[in-house]
């Protein structure tokens, strides 16, 4: 079997997925990711590594190392596509690093490219190992790909594509139904959707911060105003906003209660003129993990007992 012209478009479409799969945590990154501690690093780290493996994936086959090089670049390339893809399911599962991922746009379409990068670059090692391994004739030329393949080679090949096919299978089936059962726009329940809001206080590092009925840190956005929010759709997923009537308990101050009507005919609780939203990022009481982060178009704080 010939492979010589399969490769060039498998290096294209590989290099390709993944540049384009950094484009978005790029964009994601300079957005508001990089405010997130541990997180924001990750993602330059993602941006860095990919754009890094894209051009080695096309440089490399041009070079003498090709025949040593090109699968062990292949198959480290289709390990970082599949290993990103477990990040954003991780996060969306359990949370990452105080992280808690939602369905979105952005998310999926990542999620899909990454899929398909490491399809394409785990066949393009497969096809290429051969090589590597010196079971292949030699190139006419530096940079040229080899002929064809040996008849022990073919069958090692012939043995891995299923494997790939079916690694590929799980992996798109495991993303999508992550995917499908995902908290997504809109899909986080409003805390203190039903009845009473009861608000209290508690200490997070030695700050005596506003909390819901729950005990989950509650926090203000900086683009709010005192009779407006500023979140919806995406933003109300990643911070459920505070809704229902409002109840003060011990620490907080009761002339500071008020609430806002959302566009949905709900109402938001405010204190000290400010909407209040919890985190998906907090998975439990005693936790800050949205203060003072640049996300869904603003600075983020917690909701000190003071009222700022």
């Amino acid at each position: 079997m010939r492979t010589t012209f399969t490769r060039w478009p498998l290096r294209l479409a590989g290099a390709g997925l993944l540049i384009a799969s950094a484009a978005i945590h790029l964009d994601l990154y300079l957005t508001g990711y990089r405010s997130i501690p541990t997180i924001g690093p990750l993602f330059l780290l993602q941006v860095i590594v990919g754009f890094a493996l894209a051009l080695a994936i096309l440089a490399i086959p041009l070079t003498p190392l090709a025949r040593t090089w090109e699968p062990v670049v292949a198959a480290a390339a289709a390990g970082f596509a599949v290993a990103t893809l477990g990040g954003y399911l991780l996060s969306v599962w359990v949370g990452l690093f105080g992280f808690r991922e939602v369905r979105t746009t952005a998310g999926t379409v990542a999620g899909v490219l990454e899929v398909a990068a490491f399809a394409v670059l785990a066949l393009l090692a497969v096809l290429t190992a051969g090589a590597g391994l010196g079971e292949e004739r030699p190139a006419r030329r530096a940079g040229q790909d080899t002929e064809d393949a040996t008849p022990r080679t073919a069958r090692l090949r012939a043995a891995a594509v299923p494997t790939v096919a079916a690694l590929t299978a799980a992996a798109a089936v495991v993303f999508g139904v992550s995917v499908a059962t995902a908290s997504g726009v809109g899909g986080q329940a409003p805390s203190g959707a039903a009845g009473s809001s009861a608000l209290s206080t508690t200490t997070i590092q030695g700050v005596s911060v506003l909390t819901n009925s729950a005990g989950r840190t509650l926090y203000w956005f900086a683009p709010d105003t005192s009779s407006r929010s500023a979140c919806y759709g995406e933003c109300a997923s990643y911070w459920p906003p505070v809704t229902g009537t409002p109840a003060a308990g011990t620490g907080v101050t009761l002339s500071k209660v008020g609430t806002i009507r959302r566009t949905d005919g709900s109402l938001q609780v405010t204190y000290a003129g400010h909407p209040l939203y919890t985190y998906i990022g907090d998975s439990g009481p005693g936790q800050a993990n949205g203060n003072n982060i640049n996300l869904n178009g603003g600075l983020w704080h917690e909701v000190t007992a003071t009222g700022g």
